[in-house]
Parts: structure tokens; sequence; C-alpha cells
């Protein structure tokens, strides 16, 4: 009899550990254990060299990227040809230090305006005073677009999904929180919100898939290693914890949304800013995560992807009626990752 008690004891004890071991795999508001990178099933490679590279968008209708570096633009090709953009008469370009991010209009009409934003337009933050938003249309001529009252701009992105009117949001510095600001096609500027938490870095907006937090402002603090979702009321929810390192130069930095279509043949890009002296120097390049490591980490459209400032440390977060979190991908541990994550199909 004794030695039945202590057999069933022993099941349940087996038991509770693998409920526990269940729930760490789930979003119980504490982030599960990183992995060691050698069974992660991706890595972040070099792909090409760009001093000062500091940000990317795209793709464009031609399929190249946008990339914002040592405060000009250059149009980069999937076989890693660049070529410089908007350096004529009327052209772009902007003081190096604070990091002047970047976004690439789809044309999406702003209804409320009865205006778009010019398709293949890059939209620039202008973060020294006073702090703006720099267009450049497609023939690379510049002009300011907006001033932003009182601000440290230090995050910008479109709105292509809807629930904030398809305007252009711009994420700002104000005391120990953050600012949001929504900007329509006649660079009107309206604040969503003074009261955001600490955000920072390559903002993007969720797809309507993205479970409850489907059209929503997505953005990393990387100081805290949260991922936060702002809605178009200004309201903010808690995301998840990265289980990655935290801390500033080394957090949550950069994100994207999986795009629909993405397969084997698709890539991940991101800027590994150069940065003498920092515990990440950076490399002065474009990292590439290809789609067949992803795909080995049954990564999927409308999945998130979350890469750490130092060393692209990266995790993919999926939602639907609850949120999981998982580390897939690590880069060089002397990235120093900055700016927005972009998705492309490889060159054929």
């Amino acid at each position: 009899m004794a030695k039945t008690r202590a057999g069933a004891c022993f099941a349940a004890v087996l038991l509770l550990i693998g409920l526990g071991l269940w729930l760490a795999g789930c979003d119980s508001g504490r982030p599960a254990a990183a992995r060691s990178p050698a069974t992660l099933p991706a890595r972040w490679l070099h792909f090409r060299h760009i001093p000062g590279v500091v940000d990317l968008a795209g793709p464009r209708d031609d399929g190249r990227l946008t990339v914002a570096a040592e405060g000009r633009l250059f149009l980069l090709g999937g076989a890693g040809r660049l070529v410089p953009f908007a350096r004529g008469r009327g052209g772009y370009s902007t003081a190096l230090g604070p990091e002047p991010y970047i976004a690439l209009a789809t044309g999406k009409p702003v209804a409320a305006m009865g205006c778009s934003f010019g398709k293949n337009g890059v939209y620039a933050l202008k973060p020294s005073a006073p702090a703006s938003v720099i267009r450049v249309d497609q023939r690379g001529q510049a002009r300011n677009f907006a001033t932003l009252p009182g601000a440290q701009p230090n995050g910008i992105t479109f709105d292509n999904v809807g629930r904030f009117g398809h305007r252009l949001l711009v994420t700002a510095t104000a005391h120990s929180g953050t600012t949001v600001f929504g900007i329509d096609c006649a660079g009107r500027v309206t604040m969503i919100t003074s009261h955001a938490p600490r955000l920072e870095g390559g903002i993007t907006v969720a797809p309507l898939s993205f479970g409850s937090f489907g059209g929503d402002l997505i953005a990393p603090d990387e100081k805290t290693g949260r991922v936060w979702a702002i809605d178009p009321a200004g309201r903010a929810s808690l995301i998840a914890r990265s289980p990655l390192p935290s801390g500033a130069d080394i957090g949550t930095e950069s994100t994207a949304f999986v795009p629909a279509g993405f397969g084997r043949n698709w890539a991940a890009y991101v800027a590994d800013r150069g940065t003498p002296g920092n515990r990440h120097p950076g490399t002065n390049s474009i990292l590439r995560l290809p789609g067949s490591g992803l795909t080995r980490a049954r990564v999927r459209s409308g999945d998130l992807i979350v890469t750490s400032e130092g060393g692209a440390q990266t995790i993919v977060i999926s939602c639907s009626a609850a949120c999981t979190v998982r580390h897939i991908a690590d880069g060089p541990p002397t990235a120093h990752v900055e700016g927005h994550i972009v998705f492309a199909p490889a060159p054929r």
C-alpha cells in the first residue's frame, strides 16, 4: 500500500512538471528562457557592407529596398547592388547623430482628407531641432512635410491596415514615456496620445489577423524588453515580454510582420549600424535572415518578428486567442541592430 501511494505521488509530480513546461511556452506574463544558439533554427548573416547604415524601408514597386546611411539615401537591389538616391538639386541629406529612421509610402488613400501619400515616397525623421518629417518623392525631391511640436522623434511607420486612417505614425520621447502622432497626407499632425509607455525603434502596425491587437501600433521598449500595442484611442496593452537580454543598446529594437506570400524564397533584412566603443560595435552592414531558416522555425505570415539591438537575437510572437513567444535566431555577437526589419523575395 505504501508503494502504491508513493507511485501515485510520483506520477502527480511528473504531471505537474509537464504542465509547468507546457505553460512555459505560453504568454504567462513571464518570458520563457532563451534557447542556446546551437539549437536555433535560423541565423542572421552579413549581406552587404554599407558604412553608417541605420534603417531600411520597402520594398518599392521595382523590388528594391530604400536604405538610410550616413545621412543619405540609397536604393538596394536584391543582388546587393547599391545606387545613390535623391542626390540631385533639391535632394535629401540630414545631420548624422540621432537615428533618422525612414518609412515607405504605399499610396493608400486617406479617406478623411481626400488625398494619399505618394506611392514609393520616402518619409524620414529629422530628429534635430526643429524636429520634423521630411518627404522625399520617387523622383528624389525632398521637402519638409510636417513639424513635430516639442518632440524628439524615435519611430516612424505607415498604417497600411486602416485603423489609424492610413496615416503616417510617429513616436517621440516625452519625459519617461512616449507621444504618438498621426500625420495625414496633407501634413496635418494630430496627437494620438502623450502617455504611451517608453517606446523606441522599428515600429509597425499589426495585421487584423494578430489576435486582439490587430490593427494596433506595435512598438518595443529596449530597456525592459516589453513589446506594446497602442490602439487608435491611445490605449496601451502589453503583448509580451522578451526572454532576451534587455537594456539600453541591448534590448528589443526592430519589428516587422511576416507578409502574405512569405516562403523559403524570401528573406528578412535589417541594419547593423557601426557604433565604435559600444559593447556591440556593429559591422556597418545589412544583415540577412534567409527564408529557409524562418520556415524551419515554423514562422508564418502574420507572425511578429522582434530583434534585439545587441547581437540581433530574434524572437517570433504569434497571437490569436493568446500570444506565444519563441526564440528563433541570433546574429553576429557584435551586431548593433537599428530601425526596421523588412521582408523581400530573394532575387531570381
